[in-house]
């Protein structure tokens, strides 16, 4: 079985690798001098033997970052002790970290419950205890997959651990003692419950993935390590996902959270899913804790806080909070990894803010005419035919752009031509050809995004403006080439593209320049406005052969662009062509 690709040099080396370039990174944080077998983050400012607070140590099986060596910092841990890939550390790496920052007021070891971890942080704790060190261990055991525990092994330790370091750090930070370090985080420990979710399975360095989770499965109430879930299921939505870990972790076996309680939530990817989706699940999880459950969501937590490598899932973590707890929360801490910018008071209703008005002379109350004239009738069976004609093009457009861009060219476009082919038929005031123009652009820009709909809204303003200016005089075929004139120059000077340079320009260029030829020779006005679709068609063809030099395709080896055209300047055609078509024929026909 082949491995998967990973940013590495030796499987064997990636732990203190890392920590190397953790050190380097964020200057407050040092390690000892024991690698390989010594592998402890320490706190740059803590010298040995002479600290003057509780230390805090914890630490376990690498492949979790940013847990545990991203939380060493004031108002946290002191120091992180880190074994090798989902191993636990040595007894004597923990030792050696007890021994450098440990001073007279002793040092607390909060050990997430499993086995190998409990066994060499509990060894290590006598070993320090019989050299003249005070020790305490809080053993935290948030996870809720399990209703009722099966054996002695008790629950696992999951995400909800760093809501103990968290709360223990700032108690350590404020002065407490050691006893008194140690009752917070008990006590937190016996709060909080997490239970996790997975959409794959997790690949350790050097060895090749993992098949136990087949395609449209995910696996419920899953530990850190790449272990099986609880349970399989079929993926569902999110917002099914999170409403079956909030009961499972508010059952009244795992965490004594009732209506009207506070808690803080914590919404924790596990190494592979995008913010995006951990932000949708916080979302929802803030919603359905406070309108189903009746809790009160005193603060917030979402981003990567202790992961299991590159599995894609989330956990969710529920601490039960108060007047105790929410301010060591909320205590000031330069650990790394903790997040900034969510302490203090959170709404209890997050309501957006109304969106400014515009200027009264910009308000637009543009809506179709009970009759259209005969200009108005033309105008809007080129709208019509331009905006069909995208959406027949659509999987070829996305084809296209698959190859040389993000793949969703034809979608952008098609939902522009839908919104269009709405408007066109209530809000378009057609016999107001200015006007319409610039209506056009409102529709795209509505509903178009990233660049393709900035550049049409800027093509239509600028034609708009050229045809307004000409509003006093029969509308002719040279108001016409002028406003495709300025809408093309428009679109160069903000887009930063010319001729050449594989754009929708390259379409629009040709189709202009024709455009203007023909009628200043006074050719007739429909047959040059075909001539003009046929340039367009025309350059958008050539750019199969152009390498390109703006948007995403200048990004593409030219290798790859080879005989494949710009879809920008595909579309441009498409919607030219069919316009300058059904001109023709309601033309011909009116004739």
């Amino acid at each position: 079985m082949a491995s998967v690709k990973k940013l590495i040099n030796d499987a064997n080396d990636v732990v203190t690798e890392c920590i190397e370039g953790l050190v380097e990174t964020y200057p407050g944080l040092q390690y000892l001098d024991g690698f390989p077998e010594v592998k402890v983050v320490i706190r740059a400012d803590v010298s040995r033997g002479t600290y003057d607070k509780v230390a805090l140590l914890s630490g376990g099986g690498s492949g979790h970052e940013p847990a545990h060596a991203g939380y060493v910092g004031p108002g946290m841990l002191t120091a992180a002790v880190c074994g090798d890939v989902f191993a636990s550390p040595s007894v004597n790496a923990i030792l050696a970290g007890i021994r450098s920052v440990t001073g007279p007021k002793g040092c607390l070891l909060i050990v997430k419950n499993y086995t190998g971890d409990r066994l060499n942080f509990g060894l290590a704790a006598e070993q320090a205890k019989a050299e003249g060190f005070k020790v305490e261990m809080v053993i935290v055991g948030d996870d809720c997959a399990i209703q009722t525990p099966r054996g002695v092994a008790g629950r696992r330790g999951l995400a909800g651990t760093i809501f103990v370091h968290k709360v223990a750090g700032a108690a350590a930070d404020a002065g407490l003692n050691l006893d008194e370090v140690k009752a917070e985080a008990k006590r937190v420990a016996q709060l909080v419950g997490t239970m996790g979710v997975a959409l794959s399975v997790c690949t350790l360095p050097g060895q090749g993935p993992s098949d136990r989770l087949g395609p449209g499965k995910m696996e419920l109430g899953l530990g850190i390590h790449g272990e099986p879930g609880a349970a399989m299921a079929d993926i569902q939505p999110v917002d099914v996902v999170v409403s079956h870990v909030l009961k499972r972790i508010l059952s009244a076996e795992c965490i004594p959270v009732k209506r009207g309680s506070r808690v803080a939530l914590m919404v924790n990817g596990l190494g592979a899913t995008p913010l995006m989706e951990l932000m949708i699940a916080a979302g929802k999880a803030v919603a359905q804790l406070q309108l189903d459950y009746g809790v009160a969501v005193a603060r917030v937590y979402t981003g990567c806080f202790m992961t299991a490598l590159d599995m894609a899932g989330m956990s969710i973590s529920i601490l039960k909070v108060d007047d105790t707890i929410l301010p060591r929360l909320d205590a000031p801490t330069k650990a790394p990894s903790w997040p900034v910018g969510v302490s203090g008071p959170r709404p209890p209703t997050t309501i957006p803010v109304p969106l400014p008005p515009a200027p009264a002379n910009n308000e637009t109350t543009a809506s179709r005419p009970p009759e259209l004239t005969g200009p108005g009738k033309l105008l809007e069976a080129a709208i019509e035919a331009g905006a069909e004609a995208i959406i027949k093009i659509k999987d070829s457009l996305n084809d296209w752009d698959s190859k040389v861009g993000d793949g969703d060219c034809g979608t952008t476009m098609w939902k522009g031509a839908n919104a269009v082919l709405e408007d066109l038929r209530k809000c378009y005031p057609l016999n107001d050809t200015a006007a319409t123009i610039n209506e056009l652009g409102g529709t795209i820009r509505r509903v178009m995004g990233g660049t393709s709909g900035v550049l049409y809204d800027i093509f239509s303003k600028a034609a708009y403006v050229k045809l307004k200016d000409n509003a006093d005089q029969p509308l002719t075929a040279k108001c016409w080439s002028d406003a495709l004139d300025a809408a093309v120059t428009a679109v160069s000077t903000y887009g930063g593209a010319s001729a050449g340079h594989r754009t929708m320009l390259d379409a629009l260029l040709p189709a202009a320049a024709v455009l203007r030829e023909k009628v200043d020779a006074g050719e007739d006005p429909v047959k040059a406005f075909v001539a003009a679709a046929e340039a367009a068609q025309a350059g958008a063809e050539s750019t199969k052969d152009m390498q390109a030099q703006a948007g995403r395709s200048s990004y593409i080896s030219p290798d790859l662009l080879t005989a494949v055209p710009d879809p920008g300047a595909m579309a441009v055609a498409a919607w030219f062509g069919a316009a300058a078509d059904a001109v023709s024929l309601n033309a011909a026909a009116a004739t």
